[in-house]
C-alpha cells in the first residue's frame, strides 16, 4: 500500500492508545490484525483504503478462515477492521470540515466492514472450579511475604470476580478495607466498585502489613514483585498455576477461572443476574447470561441425583 495509507494505520493506533486508552495487549492484537489486512490489500493490488469495498472485506474474512483462523479470532479481526474504517470515515469528515484534507487524499464515506460478519463460533461454556476445589486451592498454609501476597491475590480474584488486568492495575488507594470494597478500572476505562469478602479482607490486611518490607517507597501498586515494583500479568499467571499444583487441584487453573467461578457460584446460590452483571462489569447482560447455562447444569445434576423419578435403577 502507499505510505500515506500505512500512516493511517499508525494514526489509528495512536488514537486508540491515547484517546481510547486501550491496553498494550489490545493494541498488539489490532496491530497484528491490521497488518494482515495490509498484506491482503497488497496481494490484491489495493493501494489506498478508499479502494477497499465490502466484497474485499468478505474475501479477507474468508481467506482468514481458510488459513485456519478460528471464528472467534476472525470476529476479533473484523472488529479491528470495522473500528479502523470508522476512524477513517470520521477523519474524512473532520478534515473536510477544517479544510485540512491532505492533498490527493481520497474520501472515505462508508465503512466497508460494517455488515461483514465472521462465521458463527460455537459458544463454549466457561470452565469453573466447584466450591470444594476452590476451598482446597485457597487453603494456603502460612509462609513468607510472597506466600501472603499470593493468598491475597487469589482470595481477591475469587471474592470480587476481577479480571487479571484489573487486578494488576490496582493501586493501594483503590482498596477500602473499612467498608470492604475495591475500586477497579475495567474495559473501556469504566470504573466500578465491588465488594470484598471477609476472607479476602483478612488476607489483604495481612499482605498490606508485609508489603511495606518489599515495595519501593514511591510504588503505588497494591501487588508488587521481588523488585518492589508492580506485579505483571505473567507473574500472577505463574503463581496461580504453581499453587494449583501445590494444593493438588487436578485441573488447569488460571486467573480468569476465579472470575468464572465467582459468577457461577453466585448464580448457583440464587444471585440476581443483573446484580452479577454489575459486579462483573459486563456492558451487555448477554455476556453474563452464559453463566445461567452453568447454573442450569448444576441444577440438572442435583435433579438427577435427588428426584425419585430421575434416578436410574441400579
Amino acid at each position: 500500500m502507499l505510505p500515506a495509507a500505512l500512516e493511517r494505520v499508525a494514526q489509528f493506533r495512536r488514537y486508540m492508545t491515547t484517546e481510547r486508552r486501550l491496553s498494550a495487549h489490545t493494541d498488539s492484537n489490532y496491530a497484528r490484525d491490521l497488518a494482515a489486512l495490509v498484506k491482503f490489500c497488497d496481494l490484491h493490488g489495493l493501494q489506498d483504503w478508499s479502494a477497499v469495498d465490502s466484497q474485499h472485506i468478505r474475501t479477507f474474512a474468508a481467506h482468514s478462515h481458510a488459513k485456519g483462523l478460528a471464528p472467534r479470532s476472525i470476529q476479533r479481526r473484523l472488529s479491528a477492521v470495522r473500528g479502523f474504517f470508522e476512524f477513517l470515515v470520521r477523519e474524512t469528515v473532520e478534515e473536510q470540515r477544517a479544510q485540512k484534507r491532505p492533498a490527493g487524499a481520497a474520501d472515505i464515506k462508508n465503512n466497508p466492514a460494517y455488515e461483514v460478519r465472521a462465521p458463527k463460533a460455537q459458544r463454549r461454556l466457561p470452565e469453573t472450579l466447584d466450591a470444594d476445589q476452590m476451598g482446597r486451592l485457597l487453603e494456603i498454609p502460612a509462609g513468607d511475604v510472597f506466600v501472603t501476597r499470593d493468598r491475597a491475590i487469589m482470595e481477591l480474584l475469587y471474592s470480587s470476580g476481577l479480571r487479571l488486568a484489573e487486578l494488576v492495575g490496582l493501586d493501594v488507594s483503590g482498596l477500602h478495607l473499612a467498608d470492604r470494597t475495591v475500586r477497579v478500572v475495567g474495559k473501556g476505562n469504566k470504573e466500578r466498585i465491588v465488594p470484598v469478602g471477609t476472607e479476602a479482607t483478612s488476607a489483604l490486611k495481612q499482605w498490606l502489613k508485609e508489603r511495606v518490607s518489599i515495595a519501593k517507597s514511591d510504588e503505588t501498586a497494591l501487588f508488587v514483585g521481588r523488585s518492589g515494583e508492580r506485579l505483571g500479568r505473567r507473574a500472577v499467571q505463574t503463581r496461580v498455576a504453581y499453587w494449583a499444583r501445590r494444593q493438588g487441584v487436578s485441573v488447569r487453573v488460571y486467573p480468569h477461572l476465579f472470575r468464572h467461578s465467582f459468577a457461577s457460584h453466585l448464580l448457583e446460590s440464587g444471585g440476581d443476574l443483573r446484580g452479577v452483571q454489575e459486579l462483573l462489569g459486563h456492558a451487555d447482560i448477554a455476556t453474563t447470561q452464559i453463566y445461567t447455562h452453568l447454573d442450569f447444569q448444576h441444577l440438572a445434576r442435583i435433579y438427577d441425583k435427588t428426584h425419585p423419578r430421575a434416578r436410574r435403577k441400579a
